[in-house]
């Protein structure tokens, strides 16, 4: 039997190689399936992924011999893979959350752009984002690849699209295997667990050099690009940015990014999580999300006039992120623990005010020239899928452009120490999130009854454990 080689080494070989054709040369993506046929060869590649996220944004798919996925072979996954919780479980039906009653095949259809090795597998493998179509190629609406299609689309629509730029806050801890006991950092390069208050440190991202250096490595042979790193304020919290772009591009970046670190941490024998708020008294993690939108035909930013002043389109997109943020807060703080997060003095926006270069607001608007003017949603949390935090974002933005809705004042002081008024539970923004009938037009009746189900499922399997606040303070009290 031939012996394996690396994905390194046959990267190595290509590099050298004058004869093979340039597109075959990239690290990420083919258009056509013969591409696919010889990428997937000169590599020497055994194995492939055929992946997509779920609502939680967990990959789901199949894994085939190489042969067997050039040989126009039909990916099928049951329907129900979208209807069932974090923890596995199915929820009840409800008059607007209905499973599939055959729990019929649906379908994997690979986005041969998206193709990319697996780096930290020992045999060559490669892997793909697949979209999910019917079992007779219609579109399905509720998953989350083709919620955000179907936003990015409207924007087409009026002759516009959006450009996006994620960063994702997440900690690095030690490894626990007993949910009872709480998370703590894990030791550095120092032979000591790091502490919070090392924000931009350098010093601090040190403490994890040969992680980070995997981190970088896994991207650069997936073709992600970071733009850049730093450390947070927390313990062992690091964040990374990612260049500006399309945003199906940039949340196939994340989904991708998570995996990668969650693997790299592992190599290290620690965990990566991107849980909001994975720590008592430590800040949360967030995926901040800087927006703005273009002419298609023209390249200009459409927050901008041409003498660079701010355009009405400006305002009205930050006006339909303060009307229809909160209606939408279940996409980007999908869990019980989001809302642990967002809560006064603890660098978490609590409001939906605006204003300039002023980062205790939920919606700051960095300083920059006319041609880069954007917004930046500071709302959404790590936990979330990105490819329905990024929808759920840009669908408000561009129901205040339509609807021609007016923000606020912008707010000059502090705001993130006064009371909250946001939905301050799960529950609560499931409800907010069906009682919009704009959001059913630009989401679909059907995603939201599934996603609202799924939500509320999850509510109710956390109602069943009990906490250590409750046998604290409980227990011989009442």
């Amino acid at each position: 039997m031939p012996s394996k080689r690396s994905v390194a080494q046959q990267a190595a070989k290509i590099s050298k190689s004058s004869k093979i054709p340039a597109a075959l040369h990239s690290s990420r993506g083919v258009k056509t399936w013969k591409e696919a046929v010889d990428w997937l060869r000169i590599r020497g590649i055994e194995d492939i992924e055929c992946i997509t996220p779920d609502l939680a944004g967990v990959p789901r798919g199949k894994m085939m011999p190489t042969s067997k996925f050039t040989s126009n072979t039909s990916l099928a996954l049951p329907s129900a893979i979208y209807r069932h919780t974090i923890s596995g479980e199915y929820p009840d039906e409800t008059d607007q959350f209905r499973y599939d009653s055959r729990d019929s095949d649906i379908k994997l259809m690979p986005d041969l752009s998206t193709l990319s090795v697996v780096p930290w597998e020992t045999d060559p493998t490669a892997q793909v984002i697949c979209d999910i179509v019917g079992s007779q190629g219609e579109q399905i609406s509720y998953t989350p690849r083709n919620v955000l299609k179907r936003v990015v689309d409207l924007y087409r629509q009026k002759g516009w699209k959006p450009v996006v730029a994620p960063e994702i806050e997440f900690y690095l801890v030690a490894q626990n295997d007993d949910p009872d006991y709480p998370l703590r950092p894990p030791k550095g390069r120092s032979g000591r667990s790091i502490l919070g208050g090392q924000g931009y440190s350098i010093a601090g991202i040190n403490e994890f050099d040969e992680l980070i250096d995997d981190i970088y490595h896994f991207s650069e042979k997936q073709g992600l690009e970071i733009d850049t790193l730093i450390h947070e304020e927390g313990p062992a919290q690091l964040e990374i940015n990612l260049r500006h772009g399309d945003p199906i591009e940039l949340a196939d970046q994340v989904f991708l990014f998570k995996r990668t670190i969650r693997e790299a941490a592992l190599k290290h024998g620690i965990y990566a999580t991107f849980m909001a708020k994975p720590m008592q008294g430590q800040p949360g993690s967030a995926m901040h999300i800087h927006q703005s939108v273009v002419e298609i035909n023209t390249g200009r930013n459409l927050f901008s006039n041409v003498d660079g002043s701010p355009s009405k389109e400006f305002f009205s997109f930050i006006g339909g992120m303060q009307h229809y943020v909160p209606r939408t807060l279940a996409m980007m703080a999908p869990y019980v623990n989001s809302y642990r997060r967002l809560t006064p003095d603890m660098s978490a926006p609590v409001n939906t005010a605006w204003g300039y270069d002023n980062r205790t607001t939920a919606f700051r608007i960095p300083v920059s020239d006319a041609a880069a003017r954007r917004i930046e949603n500071r709302l959404p949390s790590s936990d979330a899928n990105p490819y329905l935090a990024l929808a759920a974002s840009l669908g408000c933005g561009y129901l205040g452009i339509v609807e021609g809705l007016e923000p606020t004042p912008p707010t000059e002081d502090t705001a993130n120490e006064g009371e909250i008024d946001l939905p301050r539970g799960l529950l609560e923004a499931v409800s907010l999130l069906e009682s919009a009938p704009s959001l059913a037009d630009v989401f679909t009746p059907e995603f939201i009854a599934i996603y609202a189900g799924v939500k509320r499922g999850e509510f109710e399997t956390f109602m069943q454990v009990i906490s250590p606040w409750e046998r604290e303070f409980l227990l011989l009290n009442v």
